[in-house]
């Protein structure tokens, strides 16, 4: 059962490494390939969003879907409201890529998407966990049923 354990922890943060790289490479490419407006915002906002629910999944795989949602909107909203400090564009004049992290200006509509994207994504989490558990479960029952007695 251990083995198990290990199994899954180690598959689970290497998919979050996959999603996280993915995120990573859609961010960067809707920041420099699409024009600013609402869309790309919000398609960034949820990359975003996505890309700190992928990091708690790969610092920590043990997590339940629900602890690292809320550690990805904890991490999004303390990001998004530091903004209102001014102290990201003070960052950012000293070293610009920093700006990709910390955002430069707040926003409402923000806070939204990002609770919505990481509603979603526990969501998602949490029902590909139930179905890994209920195959994990059936491969056990069909292993006990075709025990010689």
């Amino acid at each position: 059962m251990a083995t198990t354990r290990v199994r899954h922890r180690i598959a689970r943060r290497a998919t979050a490494l996959v999603a996280l790289a993915l995120v990573v490479t859609a961010g960067l490419s809707v920041h420099a390939v699409v024009p600013g407006g609402s869309a790309s915002d919000i398609a960034g906002d949820a990359l975003y969003a996505a890309a700190a629910y992928a990091v708690a999944v790969v610092i920590r795989p043990r997590l339940t879907a629900l602890a690292a949602g809320a550690i990805a909107a904890a991490w999004c909203v303390g990001i998004e409201l530091l903004q209102l400090t001014g102290m990201p564009l003070a960052f950012g004049a000293v070293f610009p890529p920093v700006l990709l992290v910390l955002g430069t200006a707040f926003d409402a509509r923000d806070l939204v998407v990002y609770v919505v994207t990481v509603g979603l994504l526990v969501a998602a989490d949490a029902a590909i966990g139930a179905w890994r558990r209920r195959i994990r479960r059936s491969r056990v029952d069909e292993h006990e049923a075709s025990a010689p007695l």
